[in-house]
């Protein structure tokens, strides 16, 4: 039942979140970026910040940055800069890091997404800007791995400088179910562009949530930002507590106070760890060793070509050209890598396909996702991690299909055939000899065969047993060693033992 404190108030969600990108070394030295392996490994002078070392800016994160912000329609300025954010963390080597403040590398954007019903969501961003990532610390002794209970800490600092994307949105969100979905279609974004794993279990997607409650209209109310959320599902449980906490305190004529709360998992709770910081207490300056970047615009218009195959722009043409189904359009565009493969396939043969486009995208479509995942899942392996299945044999399937040249039998056949050997279904279709049988008059000639030699079937079909014939087509696929068209030879069965 929905209470008088529910209906009076509505919450107000800003995301933040933090990406490591995918690069082969760290953010300003050549150390490896690798999760895993053995602790305190990928070290060095720069990473561990040891006086005299000096930091060299990773180009290729920089790129990633700036073709992030393009896939989120956001503007790239001409010129930004690194700055040092100063505060002690233990797993924080240097005592400061370096991040962006005043001039980030992407400014404005905006992310849209789908929720589970079909209809499209947005949420505006303040920034993305880069840094790199601290240490990290693994507590002892402790039931969920944090410092409450633990009895001694372990720091490892592979991790420290790894590139650190910070993406910040806008307050636009409203409800647990809408911070999820943006979530999900920004970590899909990043998948697209190949630009990080997004991985919460290992770390490289880690978000913040600030949340505040208000009357409809009204300014926004005090805010507490939630930490320690480390899935999807601890996100929506974590700002349903927090939300319903919020609306208790005021129902109680309690006052909400700014500040960082932790999310317990175990308990399903949040919980109080400290005053929220403001920007002046990290004493922002910009790093003396890093000289202010000037983005080339004839670079920035390179990168613009790199990103136009996003999910919320997979999804658009899905729907509106394809007219696939909500429920198919969601299974392809939240698997990257089959996304692009439908795309690759009906853009390489609809036209030779003869049906209209969006009838063949369906082919294409129900064989992606019935019969090729049945493999894939049989054999274990993944769409990308394959190469005998082209899209453009799997155009040449969904073609041969379509158009009745095989029954859907050889079809099958066919598939296993070039996932297991590759080759051309067509070509297999004319060297084995396996077109369907259309012809009316050589149907003709094996039915009245099977009919003459099913005298029990035929007499079970004039007694009423619709059964018999589904039996007698059977024996006409057989004869015609499965050659002949099914629907052909059911008509003329059906036509021959009813007189019609």
């Amino acid at each position: 039942m929905t209470t008088m404190v529910e209906q009076a108030y509505e919450a107000v969600i800003g995301i933040e979140c933090h990406v490591e990108l995918k690069t082969n070394s760290k953010m300003f030295c050549g150390c490896r970026n690798e999760f895993g392996g053995e602790p305190n490994r990928h070290l060095c002078p720069v990473c561990l910040g040891l006086p005299g070392a000096l930091p060299v800016p990773n180009r290729v994160a920089i790129e990633h940055v700036v073709r992030a912000g393009l896939a989120l329609d956001a503007a790239i300025p001409a010129h930004s800069k690194f700055d040092r954010k100063n505060y002690f963390y233990p797993d924080m080597p240097k005592d400061y890091q370096i991040s962006q403040f005043d001039m980030p590398l992407v400014s404005g954007g905006v992310v849209r997404f789908r929720r589970a019903d079909g209809s499209e969501g947005s949420c505006r961003l303040t920034r993305i800007h880069l840094e790199e990532d601290t240490g990290k610390s693994s507590h002892m002794g402790s039931r969920d791995g944090r410092i409450a209970g633990s009895t001694r800490s372990l720091v490892d600092f592979n991790r420290a400088g790894v590139p650190l994307m910070e993406v910040v949105a806008e307050p636009d969100l409203r409800t647990p179910e809408d911070a999820v979905a943006f979530l999900e279609y920004l970590r899909l974004t990043f998948l697209y562009l190949d630009i990080s794993d997004v991985k919460m279990e290992e770390g490289s997607l880690r978000c913040d949530a600030n949340v505040s409650i208000r009357k409809p209209g009204e300014p926004f109310g005090t805010k507490a930002e939630i930490k320690n959320m480390n899935s999807f599902r601890s996100v929506y449980r974590a700002l349903q507590y927090e939300i319903e906490r919020q609306r208790r305190v005021l129902a109680e004529g309690g006052r909400i106070v700014q500040e960082t709360r932790g999310w317990d998992e175990v308990e399903g709770v949040t919980h109080s760890m400290r005053s929220k910081e403001q920007a002046h207490d990290y004493r922002y300056f910009p790093d003396p060793d890093l000289v202010p970047l000037a983005l080339d615009a004839a670079w920035v218009q390179e990168l613009r070509s790199t990103v136009g195959f996003t999910p919320i722009a997979a999804y658009d043409r899905l729907q509106r050209d394809y007219r696939l189904s909500p429920a198919q359009i969601r299974q392809i565009v939240d698997d990257p890598d089959l996304a692009r493969f439908l795309s690759a396939t009906i853009e390489g043969g609809a036209a030779a396909s003869g049906e209209g486009i969006a009838a063949y995208a369906q082919a294409v479509a129900n064989w992606l996702l019935g019969d090729v995942s049945r493999i894939l899942n049989e054999r274990g392996i993944s769409i990308a991690g394959q190469d005998r299945l082209t899209p453009a044999a799997l155009g040449e399937l969904a073609e041969l299909s379509i158009g009745g040249a095989v029954t859907s039998k050889t079809a099958k056949e066919l598939l296993e055939h070039v996932m297991s050997e590759g080759g051309s279904p067509k070509e297999i279709v004319v060297r084995e000899g396996l077109a369907q049988l259309s012809d009316p008059t050589a149907v003709a000639a094996i039915v009245d065969e099977v009919l003459a030699a099913n005298a029990k079937s035929v007499a079970d079909f004039k007694a009423g047993k619709e059964n018999a014939l589904k039996a007698l087509v059977g024996q006409v696929m057989k004869t015609s060693k499965g050659k002949a068209n099914p629907q052909m030879a059911e008509r003329l069965l059906r036509d021959r033992l009813t007189g019609s």
